[in-house]
């Protein structure tokens, strides 16, 4: 630093010999993968590779160019490499451990989405879940399909009235499903 001959004290050009290193860091993480991304782009124009394996190979590249940049630019700040990665087990450990609580949910929320794009039954369908094929299930009129769960009305039954009953939208893929159009009926 000396050899700069500035006209600064010691205490400013430290910090902002810092900056400047990490700002490199950050621009050479940033060109390395825009240069990893544009070599996918052209392995995958060359050889058929399907966009369904090149667009999560890119992303997940870019992931790991883009946070190996950040912890070595906290590397520079002076964080320990065993602090780092002690953290990042930790997150990771509960990340895994708070999907697998809400894995459940998560499928609910996934089927409710394949309910309302695939379209295997609508509101007003008659629909019935199927336990065995030779032992009837849950069976209903749809009156509301929500994120969790999709809501039939049973028939009334003799002596007591109709019933409502709240079936788990992932529910409709585990098990056959027996429908009724609304026009059918």
């Amino acid at each position: 630093m000396e050899a700069l001959n500035l006209p600064l004290p010691a205490e400013l050009i430290a910090p902002l010999w810092v900056g400047v290193q990490i700002l490199l860091i950050l621009l050479a993480g940033y060109f390395s993968q825009r240069v990893v991304a544009r070599f996918l782009t052209r392995l995958g124009e060359r050889y058929p590779f399907p966009p369904q394996l090149m667009v999560p190979l890119r992303g997940g590249l870019r992931w790991f160019i883009m946070g190996s940049a950040v912890i070595i630019v906290l590397e520079r700040l002076g964080v320990s490499a065993t602090v780092l990665w002690t953290a990042l087990s930790g997150f990771v450990a509960v990340a895994a451990i708070a999907f697998f609580a809400m894995w459940s949910v998560l499928s609910n929320l996934l089927c409710a989405v394949l309910i309302f794009t695939v379209g295997p039954f609508r509101i007003g369908d008659v629909v019935e879940l199927l336990d065995t094929l030779d032992k009837p299930g849950v069976k209903g009129r749809v009156v509301a399909i929500n994120l969790l769960y999709t809501t039939l009305i049973e028939p009334a039954e003799a002596g007591s009235g109709s019933s409502m009953v709240q079936v788990p939208n992932s529910l409709f893929f585990q098990r056959s499903v027996r429908r009724w159009r609304e026009s059918d009926l």
